[in-house]
């Protein structure tokens, strides 16, 4: 079972992950923030990764260091469960669609941290998340995990559709990305022997 367990503390945050890279899509997240949860569920479940993720942060403050460091730690123990990363298929994309709405999401497990985004909200807030932040988020999952990961908007309107399509696509890329291929024999998906340099 490629599992781990994450507990990251610092003066923002105590956070506490377990994963389970070949899970059935379990899931038990609380953040502090409503929106940020229903979205890391809508990646647990879509992904197949088990999750759980418990989050004290200083929302007295704002909601940065939540949002960042959840991702973090998340990202840290998806790298830690993938170990050599021997096997996996290495690269995921996906369409996602959510009624008027289409997302496009392309990563590369490439130890090679990069980070592209091409969307946006016309809102503010969603529930009471800043939307500011999703980009934040993934951008600290790309660091965190260190994959080459590409997110673009191809339509859509209504801001909660444009974030869950984008968090679905996420996940379904990711769930390709980090299956094992039994055609592979665990060798790791790279000429150069190793990923990540």
């Amino acid at each position: 079972m490629r599992t781990a367990r994450i507990a990251r503390k610092t003066k923002e945050t105590d956070i506490l992950v377990e994963i389970n890279l070949d899970g059935t899509g379990a899931y038990d997240i609380s953040t502090g923030i409503g929106f940020l949860d229903h979205m890391i569920e809508q990646f647990s479940r879509h992904s197949l990764i088990d999750v759980t993720l418990k989050v004290a942060g200083d929302l007295h403050v704002d909601q940065h260091h939540t949002t960042e460091d959840s991702a973090l730690a998340l990202g840290q123990a998806i790298s830690e469960a993938l170990g050599d990363m021997g096997g996996i298929g290495r690269y995921g994309s996906a369409y996602s669609p959510m009624d008027e709405t289409l997302s496009r999401v392309a990563l590369d497990i490439s130890g090679r941290p990069f980070f592209v985004w091409k969307a946006g909200f016309t809102q503010e807030r969603l529930g009471e998340m800043d939307t500011e932040l999703f980009e934040h988020w993934f951008h600290s999952m790309s660091q965190a995990v260190g994959i080459t990961l590409h997110i673009e908007l191809l339509y859509g309107q209504n801001n909660h559709h444009i974030c869950e399509s984008i968090y679905k696509g996420f996940a379904r890329a990711m769930r390709t990305a980090v299956e094992i291929d039994p055609r592979k024999g665990g060798a790791i998906p790279s000429t150069k022997g190793q990923l990540g340099g």
